[in-house]
């Protein structure tokens, strides 16, 4: 059970993501120590996002958590406390949010290993929403789903949230029908600089390192790879739904397309 700190706003916050068709939501409950020593809490449910993941979901909960203090829209006045904490269950934002002041922040939004840094633009918002709020900012990681009931209060609102959610998006991604039978695997695709036929299931369009990225299905028969389904980045616009003949590169780490040849015939 995580420790009320009597001196910080504590917000447990979380984020939901349903497939078929793809839609996020996000919840934050709000909880403070009165006057008199008592536990308070508040629930707040935004409306959710079409095509987010669960990762950005995660990430827009803390934003919104912000957001509402910044804003003035708790029911408790946020200059009686000194901190914010939040409370996630994800690691991808607790481990990675030291990450993004100290050194994605200051590497343009690119990893030590020269990949991009996905959800930049989320990143961004929050860093720049934890100076505003004028407060000291901890994140704090909370096994998810067990026993502390703001954990799960916010689990709820998060899938009510994803439920219901809008047509507002997070990100700009074009989708096509996956051909393959195989799930989406990081890395299942080894690469080698292989010449490769490859069709676009998803493109998006990394604004901030000027880059895309995108999910592909190998279409090589002769390849070992043939149905695999990756994730890969390029300078090079590619559009979802078309078969392209390309070279990729030889980075695990950062895979990339480096050079078109031709679009090919479906």
């Amino acid at each position: 059970m995580a420790v009320i700190d009597e001196k910080a706003i504590n917000i447990f916050t979380d984020g939901s993501s349903y497939s078929h068709p793809r839609r996020g939501g996000l919840g934050m409950v709000f909880v403070w120590v009165d006057e008199k020593g008592i536990d308070q809490s508040w629930e707040c449910v935004p409306i959710g996002y079409s095509g987010a993941t669960n990762n950005q979901m995660e990430l827009q909960a803390c934003i919104d958590g912000l957001k509402e203090i910044i804003q003035n829209r708790t029911p408790f006045d946020s200059g009686n406390f000194s901190k914010i904490i939040i409370f996630s269950d994800s690691q991808y934002v607790v481990d990675n949010w030291k990450n993004a002041v100290y050194i994605w922040s200051r590497n343009k939004w690119f990893k030590g290993n020269g990949s991009p840094v996905q959800n930049a633009e989320s990143w961004i918002q929050l860093l720049k929403l934890i100076k505003k709020v004028g407060k000291r900012v901890d994140f704090k990681w909370i096994k998810g789903h067990k026993d502390n009931e703001y954990n799960k209060m916010a689990d709820k609102l998060a899938k009510n949230s994803a439920k219901k959610a809008g047509d507002q998006k997070i990100s700009i991604v074009r989708v096509r029908r996956k051909l393959s039978n195989k799930a989406t695997e990081l890395g299942s695709v080894i690469l080698g600089g292989q010449k490769i036929n490859i069709r676009i299931i998803t493109d998006e369009l990394m604004r901030k390192q000027k880059c895309y990225k995108y999910r592909y299905e190998v279409m090589s028969k002769r390849s070992d790879y043939y149905q695999c389904v990756d994730i890969i980045f390029s300078e090079i616009m590619l559009s979802a739904g078309h078969v392209y003949c390309v070279r990729v590169n030889s980075d695990q780490k950062n895979p990339r397309v480096v050079k078109l040849f031709k679009e090919c015939v479906k």
